[in-house]
């Protein structure tokens, strides 16, 4: 498992076992945020798998499925009121991380200077600065 904090409080990374999720409560983590569709995945890794597992390891366990190039305001809009209302510290995943990366840094525009969401998100492998015209509006819409 490839845990790549972009602050205190979440982490991102690609593709999780079933096994991962003891290895994340036990690190500390209380909320899952699955942003991979299961469409992606074998059935053996649909989402519902997962929330069971978090539920039997004191976590809880949200499914956003963000599809390739469909970052929708209502898909922004719900992650970032599951993100205010997950218990901390969160963790999310998809395929590679990116999408989770992306929901995060949008979930930040207006809350944080859009480049520390940057710096951050280049901090853990992800190069956000294709976004920054997308965050600045999200902030400014969100002001």
């Amino acid at each position: 498992m490839d845990i790549r904090p972009l602050s205190s409080e979440f982490a991102v990374s690609p593709q999780i076992s079933l096994e991962d999720v003891s290895t994340l409560a036990e690190q500390g983590f209380r909320s899952l945020i699955i942003n991979r569709p299961d469409e992606e995945n074998p059935p053996e890794l649909a989402h519902e798998h997962f929330v069971k597992a978090a539920a039997e390891n004191g976590m809880t366990a949200h499914y956003l499925p963000f599809y390739p190039g469909e970052m929708t305001l209502e898909l922004v809009q719900a992650f970032e009121a599951c993100l205010n209302d997950a218990e901390k510290p969160c963790f999310a995943y998809c395929r590679s991380g990116t999408r989770s990366s992306h929901l995060w840094a949008m979930a930040q525009a207006g809350r944080m200077d859009i480049a520390e969401i940057v710096s951050a998100a280049a901090s853990a492998g992800y190069d956000h600065r294709p976004l920054i015209t997308t965050l600045a509006s999200y902030a400014e819409q969100k002001a």
